[in-house]
């Protein structure tokens, strides 16, 4: 039974990184509908898929912006532009072109992806391996013996694949002090602060030391004047900022994984390829089983 690789995907960061990368790419439908995100996103999807060899595949998406988050903090993400116009009308295709290949589409209202795809690996990895694909690092906090998270970078193909051993010697650091270095450095891409003046370097010797915010905080008088300065400053926004880097993964989503068998019927799959002008991008599938 647990020979299963399941695939999670974290379909907003696969689409906005595909958009930049095929940003150049005037590819449209004749009715002008514009597909270049979508076809970027199917090649990174089906890259992953070679490269992994999953034996089930699921999606999951933002539902919106309005999360538990934002009413926590009305700053969250609110630095965020607008998205690019001929990006918005492929968020919904992009969905249905995913449902034609048989993977399901997950996301749940009121939460990020992230934390429907931090719930569901957590679920996941008891009936098998789980493999999240993003490209964001606040996901490093879901390694686990069970769960790796496979960081895309530049071009196509090319993942730092983060296992418990990866993530201590590439960043220093355990899963759960991903959340604790956010708490204390913030997050500028998540618009919110962390501790003003205290830098990655600073928080990654503190908490090499210390282990943890509450340690940290239990520790205060051993701690140089100005450090505990800026931390005693900032005490409320050291806590809410924690609470906005952790991934909630008691979410209310569910996921049955017979349903997300990874088995492309390329028979109907192929109206919906044709209709959108991918169906060139069909043949990597064959390639890959």
């Amino acid at each position: 039974m647990n020979d299963n690789k399941i695939l999670i995907v974290d379909g907003m960061a696969l689409l906005f990184r595909a958009y930049f990368a095929q940003s150049y790419s005037a590819r449209r439908t004749p009715d002008g509908t514009p597909t270049n995100a979508i076809y970027g996103f199917l090649q990174y999807l089906f890259d992953a898929v070679n490269a992994f060899q999953p034996t089930h595949v699921l999606c999951c998406w933002d539902m919106g912006s309005k999360t538990f988050r934002t009413e926590m903090y009305t700053e969250y993400k609110a630095n965020r532009p607008e998205a690019p116009e001929d990006l918005i009308p492929q968020f919904s295709l992009v969905k249905d072109v995913v449902a034609a290949l048989g993977i399901p589409n997950l996301g749940i209202e009121g939460y990020e992806a992230d934390d429907c795809i931090g719930t569901l690996a957590t679920k996941l990895c008891e009936q098998g391996h789980v493999y999240v694909l993003t490209g964001d690092q606040d996901m490093l906090q879901l390694v686990s013996e069970r769960v790796h998270v496979v960081i895309m970078k530049k071009g196509r193909n090319n993942y730092a694949i983060y296992d418990l051993e990866l993530l201590k010697t590439d960043k220093g650091i355990l899963p759960f002090q991903v959340i604790e270095l956010k708490g204390l450095t913030g997050d500028t891409s998540d618009n919110y602060p962390g501790v003003k003046g205290i830098g990655e370097k600073t928080a990654l010797k503190l908490l090499l030391e210390y282990e943890s915010i509450d340690g940290i905080l239990a520790n205060l008088s051993s701690l140089s004047a100005s450090i505990k300065a800026k931390i005693e400053n900032d005490l409320d926004m050291l806590h809410l900022s924690r609470t906005l880097a952790r991934i909630n993964i008691e979410s209310p989503i569910e996921c049955v994984l017979d349903d997300c068998l990874w088995n492309v019927s390329i028979e109907r799959a192929k109206p919906m390829f044709d209709q959108y002008r991918l169906t060139t991008l069909l043949q990597m599938i064959h390639s890959a089983s």
